[in-house]
């Protein structure tokens, strides 16, 4: 199935049977990325009287509860009610499922305290397109074991707060990283970044969102794909989500 549509003035079409899945899915393992000592999911066969909730086991479904962290346990959105006392949720902050996304790869910057940071300069000249109103950063080098890499205590690479105000600047709506988040793992409650990007305080931009622990494949090169952020219906600051990308390509009328 292919789709057109005009933004801006221009015309983009895109092939809705080629979709690049860029979630890590949430597995009944110990495979599954970590961060902030978050415990692993746990998947728990539901089991009353004679009734067990395995097919396996000889029960007539499956059925489970499953135990999960979202800000710990892989791909997740999250919203301005992840740092503010009214308790926002992303199921009523995320409205539009759909946003113009641009891909850009990036090799975080070593600073002479050790810490690794995507900064400002690092990216500015790769975000002069126009129209988008999402962002995607893929940090290289982009190796597998991102889908299982456990980040508790480790000092994960972060975002310079610049490059996150930059991106308000830039009207950026929806930022996505493959990172376990926009700030320090450790900075005493500053999320420097988290405040910069909703704009913290009165005039909170409470309609945007940050997704973190994405894994975009190398199938994708940099530049603009049409997103499709799809997130469960939880009311919580932060859920789950699976956001996928569809190749554009410009053409003329």
């Amino acid at each position: 199935m292919i789709i057109t549509f005009n933004h801006l003035g221009k015309n983009f079409k895109a092939n809705l049977s080629e979709p690049i899945d860029i979630s890590i899915p949430l597995k009944c393992s110990t495979d599954n990325p970590s961060c902030y000592y978050a415990d692993m999911p746990i998947f728990d066969t539901i089991r009353m009287g004679s009734f067990v909730g395995s097919v396996r086991e000889g029960g007539p479904v499956n059925h489970r509860k499953i135990t999960i962290t979202p800000h710990g346990n892989g791909t997740h959105t999250e919203c301005y009610g992840h740092i503010a006392a009214d308790e926002l949720t992303i199921n009523k902050a995320l409205k539009n499922f759909h946003s113009l996304a641009l891909l850009v790869s990036v090799a975080p910057e070593r600073l002479p305290n050790g810490d690794s940071l995507v900064s400002l300069n690092s990216v500015k000249d790769k975000l002069n397109q126009q129209g988008f109103n999402a962002v995607i950063f893929r940090t290289l080098p982009n190796t597998i074991d991102k889908r299982s890499r456990q980040y508790s205590g480790t000092n994960p690479p972060y975002l310079e707060a610049a490059l996150a105000e930059h991106l308000v600047s830039l009207g950026v709506e929806h930022l996505l990283l493959d990172l376990p988040s926009v700030d320090r793992e450790e900075d005493g409650g500053q999320l420097a970044a988290h405040k910069a990007f909703w704009q913290s305080g009165s005039i909170a931009r409470q309609h945007c969102t940050i997704t973190e622990l994405v894994f975009v494949p190398d199938v994708a090169t940099d530049g603009l794909y049409l997103l499709n952020l799809q997130i469960a219906p939880i009311e919580n600051d932060a859920s789950p989500s699976k956001p996928v990308l569809y190749k554009l390509t410009e053409f003329l009328p």
